[in-house]
């Protein structure tokens, strides 16, 4: 793994401190221009004009047993308005100029009349139940780790200068929490949040069937990949290739939520370098999400209260990180504008 090249940051920190505005002034704005600048290449950076949105959709064998507010239907139903281009992303997106896809990795169902290249990557109709059974078998898990690189790949080869990792599907956020509390050895009661938004008894619920899991799962979550067959599914395992393909390649990740933070960390304990190609696009209201962002020392550009998902929080930062590449372009150097 290539990490950002370290002269070009120390050089965009050079320039950051020569540009025609107070000490500081631009504050955690300019640190992620200088950020960007190693990432993307070069000093001042490019002008971000490709930004893609790729949401891998799945279902969970957890949402029958009471962990969110919403059916498992849901999950096609909005499969289909991605691709109608009606969801919350899809209007965030095209204020924002952030190109979306979205790829059907582990819906369970057939999605009849959907366009086939969103269907071309699926593994397997849905996961297990993680507090009863695995995930997912070893060659899932290998399969979706493949499509989620290959994915990662294609986007690059397209142009993509910056990516977002997009997450769809009912009951998700039930098998995110227990990879965070896999990954940094916490209980279930400190890191279930409430989703789509459960009452007390399915927050109660929820917690107890990520507690379960965990205990079912036993050390087998020491090892990263196992972590993924007992506790995740096909569209997090997915999600966690999907983010080291991008870091391999050298292009940066605007992390969303609690699912793309999960398989990030998730990510990490494969490969830890996968961490310095990493940007927080926002703080969402999972507190497994925050715990995750803690121990990879992001810090979120945003906190909207969002618990949207799709990769809502991290296309509404898109402008924060068109704005801090914009000052370092184009704001005037104080020595060019002094005399003599």
């Amino acid at each position: 793994m290539t990490p950002p090249d370290p002269a070009l940051e120390r050089a965009a920190r050079e320039r950051l401190a020569g540009l025609a505005t107070p000490p500081g002034a631009l504050g955690r704005l300019g640190d992620l221009g200088a950020r960007l600048s190693a990432m993307l290449g070069s000093v001042p950076p490019p002008a971000l004009t490709d930004v893609r949105l790729v949401v891998l959709a799945g279902d969970h064998g957890v949402a029958a047993h009471g962990v969110s507010a919403y059916p498992p239907a849901v999950t096609a139903a909005m499969v289909r308005s991605l691709v109608d281009g009606t969801a919350g992303v899809s209007a965030l997106a095209r204020s924002h100029d952030v190109a979306v896809r979205v790829l059907d990795i582990g819906v369970d169902d057939d999605l009849d009349g959907v366009p086939d290249k969103v269907r071309a990557h699926k593994v397997r109709r849905g996961s297990g139940a993680i507090h009863l059974e695995d995930a997912l078998s070893g060659e899932d898990v290998r399969r979706a780790l493949d499509v989620g690189r290959a994915v990662a790949a294609e986007e690059v080869a397209a142009g993509a200068q910056v990516l977002i990792s997009g997450d769809l599907g009912i009951g998700n956020t039930t098998p995110a929490a227990a990879l965070v509390a896999a990954a940094l050895g916490l209980p279930a009661e400190e890191v279930v949040g409430r989703g789509t938004g459960v009452d007390d008894a399915g927050l109660a619920r929820k917690t107890a069937v990520v507690d379960q899991a965990l205990r079912r799962a036993g050390d087998r979550t020491d090892d990263p990949v196992e972590t993924l067959a007992a506790l995740s599914s096909a569209d997090l395992a997915a999600t966690t290739g999907f983010v080291l393909g991008a870091a391999e390649a050298g292009v940066p990740v605007v992390l969303d939520g609690l699912m793309s933070v999960a398989c990030a960390l998730t990510t990490v304990r494969i490969e830890p370098g996968v961490a310095d190609w990493l940007v927080a696009g926002h703080r969402s209201t999972e507190p497994a999400q925050s715990l995750a962002l803690e121990k990879l020392g992001l810090d979120p550009l945003l906190d909207l209260g969002l618990r949207l998902g799709e990769g809502s929080g991290a296309v509404a930062a898109v402008p924060m990180l068109r704005g801090a590449v914009a000052l370092l372009r184009d704001v005037a150097l104080l020595s060019d504008l002094l005399p003599g």
